[in-house]
């Protein structure tokens, strides 16, 4: 319990029962959510400061064995003592919609089919379709599945609240 507001401490509410957390008033859960926000937000702070410091330290020593392996991208691996020290640069490519359309009749065009080198996928821009007209959107619908994602809940706690 923190003495000055007599309200559990993040500290103390990990060991409530959830009937017990449900149980607390609005105000308490509202400060404890702003409390739990506030520590992640500045664990995730010290962590980003760590894998700066970390970078900063291995930088230099992943470049020279990613040529040494004669790799842009990967992962290489050293050794800093007893710590085995693995450094991963992914490689993301990314390819120009146009070029590929176009390289796709030239394909057709050749006489091959244009499947056997490349994938194609449609997607429609969520705001694009509610401002299509009513009949152009009836027309996509079996083509449409909506899901959720996870469901969260901001508690603000109003002026005058403990």
């Amino acid at each position: 319990m923190d003495a000055r507001s007599n309200r559990p401490t993040l500290d103390s509410v990990r060991h409530l029962p959830v009937g017990e957390v449900i149980a607390l008033p609005a105000e308490h859960l509202a400060l404890l959510q702003a409390d739990a926000r506030e520590a992640v937000e500045a664990a995730k702070r010290l962590q980003d400061w760590i894998e700066a410091a970390v970078a900063l330290r291995y930088e230099q020593r992943a470049i020279g064995a990613r040529a040494a392996a004669g790799k842009d991208t990967g992962t290489v691996r050293f050794q800093d003592g007893a710590v085995e020290v693995a450094v991963e640069l992914p490689k993301r490519v990314e390819w120009d919609g146009r070029c590929l359309a176009a390289l796709a009749e030239q394909i057709r065009a050749g006489g091959e089919d244009p499947s056997e080198y490349l994938e194609v996928s449609f997607k429609v821009p969520e705001r694009a379709y509610v401002a299509w007209p009513e009949r152009i959107r009836k027309a996509f619908e079996p083509a449409r599945t909506v899901r959720t994602g996870r469901q969260t809940f901001r508690l603000t706690l109003k002026a005058g609240g403990t």
